[in-house]
């Protein structure tokens, strides 16, 4: 085989075979196919898509570019949750723990911020000692001791992935369905899941910003995974405003341990929370209805199983024994914490949820350029929400901000990311619609 004539077979509109896609994955992850091959392909890719069983080989082949996990030794399915992205979505934080608490296991391999979004290993590099990269022996130590273990990509999972995202990044091949299914999937499925269930967030402070194009997204995941083998439901989730009450790695961190303790639980993050729980026990086999999924999830945290597991895993991976006990003591803070407040009386009606996240990185909460070291105590806290009645008593939000020039800049931006109304808004649902396979 040659690499040009793969590409022009695509170019022409042509599929491509099994046996070709995994020989031209094979090519990008030994370097025997140029980095310009490889951006020919993709655009050929995004111009003319790929079929199901396409989609499926390029999956595949992307998961065995590398290594391939193993759980079979364990006593419960080996579960996991993904993302495609929000502002103030520390989902991941409580759902492995409660999980944990009903009988999975849940080896979580997660990503560092993108664009506007937050990441899970951001929040947890917060964390002092905290090993968002151990080894694979702690990795799995944890996992099968804990039930839970929330870490970084591994310098050999799904290789090939690596090197096609950094091109596509560089020539304008991103917004490809059948591309982000199988960069998405090769890394999941190359955890050795037996079950994953994806949040699909939709709106302005998403990277789909409406229903059709998330719907879209949604489908091919959930028909993919299942086809290459791995059990998968979807969940579309509203992205229209800012998900619980903080923003910002630390600060989040913080909101998920209360959450854990039952301590000031925002009603969107539990319902959104706690429908992607129910529907993984379900898959799972861990529970049989949703109402019996609900009832475990419920006793998880009402016993505090769901609070102790986290904490275990925390310091299984280097961080305090006693973090959960008083996190204040060891997430940094910001020299500056003071409140924003509306220029006018008035209920929000609308928020500009993309630039409420690009304000956290204007606060160097986020990155601008990849090699950034990020300053994780910063953010926003007690963020209003649609509907929500602000006045010269009530605020916007407390900005958490190291100068004063920074808090200014923040607080320009969180007033002309929020809309208000004299009337009260009808809520947004939280969950959208559900896909199934």
């Amino acid at each position: 085989m040659f690499p040009q004539e793969i590409i022009r077979k695509k170019r022409n509109g042509q599929k491509l075979s099994s046996d070709e896609i995994s020989f031209f994955i094979k090519g990008v992850t030994d370097g025997s196919i140029a980095d310009s091959q490889t951006a020919a392909l993709t655009m050929a890719i995004f111009l003319n898509g790929l079929d199901e069983k396409e989609t499926i080989s390029l999956t595949l082949s992307m998961r065995d570019s590398g290594d391939v996990l193993d759980w079979s030794g364990l006593n419960g399915p080996a579960v996991d949750k993904h993302s495609s992205g929000g502002v103030g979505d520390k989902v991941s934080l409580m759902l492995a723990p409660m999980i944990a608490a009903c009988g999975g296991y849940v080896p979580m391999i997660s990503g560092r911020g993108l664009g506007h979004t937050g990441g899970t290993l951001d929040k947890f590099d917060s964390i002092p000692g905290y090993q968002t990269v151990p080894t694979n022996e702690l990795f799995r130590k944890t996992v099968a001791e804990t039930g839970c273990a929330i870490i970084g990509q591994t310098g050999n999972l799904a290789p090939a992935d690596k090197k096609i995202y950094a091109i596509r990044d560089v020539c304008g091949t991103v917004e490809s369905i059948p591309l982000i299914t199988a960069s998405i999937l090769s890394k999941k499925l190359a955890a050795g899941l037996n079950c994953l269930i994806m949040d699909l967030k939709c709106g302005n402070g998403a990277f789909m910003d409406n229903q059709e194009d998330a719907r879209a997204l949604a489908r091919s995941i959930v028909s993919v995974a299942n086809g290459a083998g791995t059990k998968t439901n979807a969940v579309l989730t509203d992205m229209n405003q800012v998900l619980g009450h903080n923003v910002g790695n630390a600060l989040e961190v913080a909101e998920a341990v209360d959450y854990l303790k039952g301590i000031n639980i925002d009603p969107r993050l539990h319902k959104i929370n706690m429908e992607l729980c129910a529907e993984l026990l379900v898959s799972a086999g861990l529970a049989e209805t949703a109402v019996q999924a609900a009832e475990k999830l419920r006793k998880a945290l009402d016993s505090g199983q769901a609070l102790e597991i986290f904490a275990r895993m925390i310091t299984a991976l280097g961080g305090p024994a006693d973090f959960c006990d008083n996190p204040q003591k060891y997430l940094p803070a910001a020299k500056i914490v003071r409140p924003v407040f509306a220029p006018t009386a008035g209920y929000v009606s609308a928020m500009a949820t993309r630039d409420i996240g690009m304000s956290v990185i204007g606060l160097k909460g986020g990155r601008i350029h990849p090699d950034q070291k990020l300053d994780y105590a910063t953010g926003f806290s007690s963020f209003c929400q649609i509907g929500s009645y602000v006045d010269e008593q009530t605020p916007l939000a407390f900005i958490h901000a190291q100068t004063e020039d920074d808090y200014a800049r923040a607080a320009a931006d969180l007033t002309a990311a929020i809309s208000l109304s004299p009337e009260k808004p009808s809520p947004h649902p939280e969950i959208i619609e559900k896909i199934t396979a």
